[in-house]
């Protein structure tokens, strides 16, 4: 039986039949560095294990590479699960697709159209941003697949937040967010820092590179 303990800023996708929601935290005891694919390496098992506890395999995980732009890739359920190159937002209409993006002070978004049956996931640092990926992916959702933006749930997992980081980049995704329509009841945010606590969080800024890789990970099953 598929377990999963998602924050309670996901409760609202995580209550969307057949959808499976998280954000992996901080995993205590890994050793990490500068070096980001080795201390990825490190907490994979750990993150594999709860890839399993969704109900998934991890090889249904698709990945963006991350570039800090704003391109998005249209993963579909035949596609092998790999690192999409070039992108830093994933979209999917398929069951059996889980969507993965790591994250250190960035913002995962995550977006569920419960009436299609399509997900985003996010990746929207400083540079995402400034790019309005999140509003791109919801275009994407309506030109592709029909969804209505007062259809879709939104969030917003614990990102940098002022004073720590001089961009406010969550309330621009905010922004972002409403001027197309999502209703504000449907729009949540972590309000989470992520420089708050370092015990629960990696943190770039704080850490000086030297941290880890949290994972926030959307799918349908």
């Amino acid at each position: 039986m598929p377990m999963t303990q998602a924050p309670c800023y996901l409760n609202a996708l995580n209550d969307l039949p057949g959808v499976s929601v998280d954000f992996l935290p901080r995993v205590p005891g890994v050793v990490v560095d500068t070096d980001r694919e080795a201390t990825c390496a490190r907490l994979e098992p750990a993150h594999k294990l709860a890839v399993e506890r969704m109900g998934f395999s991890w090889h249904q995980l698709h990945r963006a590479e991350q570039v800090h732009g704003a391109d998005i890739a249209i993963v579909g359920k035949n596609d092998p699960a790999q690192v999409w190159s070039g992108v830093d937002g994933l979209v999917t209409a398929d069951p059996g697709v889980l969507l993965g993006i790591f994250v250190a002070d960035c913002g995962a978004v995550y977006v569920a159209d419960p009436i299609k049956g399509v997900l985003a996931l996010l990746h929207s640092g400083k540079k995402g941003t400034e790019g309005n990926i999140t509003g791109r992916a919801i275009a994407m959702m309506a030109e592709q697949f029909g969804s209505d933006p007062a259809d879709l749930i939104v969030a917003l997992a614990p990102c940098i937040r002022p004073p720590a980081y001089e961009v406010d980049f969550a309330s621009q995704i905010r922004e972002q967010v409403l001027s197309v329509g999502v209703p504000e009841s449907k729009l949540t945010d972590s309000g989470i820092c992520t420089s708050s606590d370092l015990e629960t969080y990696y943190s770039y800024r704080v850490e000086k590179g030297s941290t880890g890789r949290m994972l926030a990970l959307l799918g349908r099953r």
